[in-house]
């Protein structure tokens, strides 16, 4: 018997528990990860192969279901230069985009739920200015769903920097549609969403997203702005327009020109935390007990279709349903899942039906910006749906 496995055994008579238990079985274990017999190997070959091919230098990711993590992997090397470093499983990752879904959005659902904040209201109502250049009729519910008009991304074209100067283009910012007429993912979207949640709040976002959302969950390794401590395990990105590599500062361009704090990007968190984030928030939205700070019907209404009536591309509040951006979805995976990306590679997709969820954290832009994890994302989904139907 290897010694590996009466390890884990002699935890799991010691311990008693369900976690420990199903360590038996290749499961929920950091001894038993990228077991070899597990249902789930598929998902290391798949991962195996993305590192081989250059598509991400490394990978961490992890498959859960009605609260339990049931596989998780650790694949490659964290950093590929100036040299190489292992990837491990406490590695701590620029989350980009996931930002949006993992704090803004539920930051604008708290003030929500609070009546401070209605989704069918103009966003001028809460920050006067941002009515400049035909924004009136843009409403809280279109900024969200990325129906607002406006463009994907502030101009970088000029050497701007500073929150207050960000702060002015939004204001200026001309829509470039309608309100309302085409699904356009916009960083602007959620940089103004931000600024309402400190308008609102008083507090800056970072500030807001500790006290209301992380440390009622319980995530002490997510946050903005890592402490300079935390470098060696932070996942470098790639290099600046200085040829400096990003390590522990935030990848997205307009985020940094924004001192590292932004609605749209900016955040930093580790599996661990993203497993409990997951589990609380399925656990939440079915109604179980759960610390997420949301109710239960408020994150229905964030994750299930709340786009303009007519239009083909799904959004909900925040969460991805159904557009280009869903290949993560998987083949297997239903109608009613949802999900988000973060352009360094990380990724989260969750099937609330069955409690279910997706994992995939990478640093793919390292060091060159070449990696792609778009069908890495898409072939993970689709062999964690079939061997949870094998289970």
């Amino acid at each position: 018997m290897p010694a590996s496995f009466r390890l884990s055994r002699r935890m799991a008579l010691k311990t008693g528990t369900v976690a420990a238990g199903l360590s038996l079985l290749g499961v929920n274990s950091a001894w038993a990860q990228n077991a070899p017999n597990s249902r789930f190997s598929a998902l290391d070959q798949i991962f195996q192969k993305a590192v081989q091919e250059g598509k991400t230098p490394g990978a961490v990711a992890a498959v859960g279901q009605a609260g339990q993590t049931l596989w998780k992997g650790v694949f490659g090397n964290r950093a590929l230069v100036p040299h190489k470093e292992p990837m491990t499983w406490n590695t701590l990752f620029d989350m980009a985009s996931l930002t949006k879904v993992l704090i803004t959005a539920p930051a604008i659902m708290q003030l929500y739920e609070r009546g401070l904040v209605k989704l069918d209201e103009p966003v001028s109502t809460y920050l006067p200015a941002f009515a400049a250049n035909r924004k009136q009729a843009i409403t809280v519910r279109l900024l969200l769903t990325h129906y607002s008009g406006l463009a994907p991304d502030l101009d970088l074209s000029t050497p701007w920097h500073g929150k207050e100067a960000a702060v002015q283009r939004v204001m200026d910012a001309r829509p470039i549609n309608p309100p309302g007429e085409r699904f356009v993912y916009s960083d602007i979207n959620f940089i103004t969403l931000g600024l309402i949640v400190e308008k609102l709040s008083g507090l800056p976002l970072d500030v807001y997203a500790t006290q209301n959302i992380l440390q009622p969950l319980g995530l002490s390794r997510t946050f903005f702005l890592p402490d300079s401590a935390l470098h060696d395990a932070i996942a470098p990105t790639q290099y600046d327009e200085h040829n400096q590599l990003l390590r522990g500062v935030v990848h997205d361009p307009t985020t940094r020109r924004m001192n590292g704090v932004a609605g749209h990007a900016g955040l930093f968190s580790c599996a661990d935390d993203m497993l409990t984030y997951a589990h609380a928030l399925l656990a939440r939205r079915a109604g179980l007990p759960s610390a997420f700070p949301l109710l239960p019907e408020t994150l229905v209404l964030m994750s299930t279709p709340q786009q303009p009536a007519g239009k083909s591309d799904l959004r909900g509040l925040g969460w991805d349903i159904a557009t280009h951006y869903s290949s993560p979805r998987g083949e297997h995976f239903p109608a009613t899942s949802f999900g988000h990306t973060g352009f360094t590679g990380t990724s989260l997709w969750l099937v609330p039906d069955k409690e279910t969820f997706v994992l995939i954290l990478t640093n793919r832009v390292h060091p060159d910006g070449k990696g792609n994890v778009v069908g890495l994302r898409k072939d993970v989904a689709t062999a964690a749906a079939l061997a949870l139907q094998t289970s």
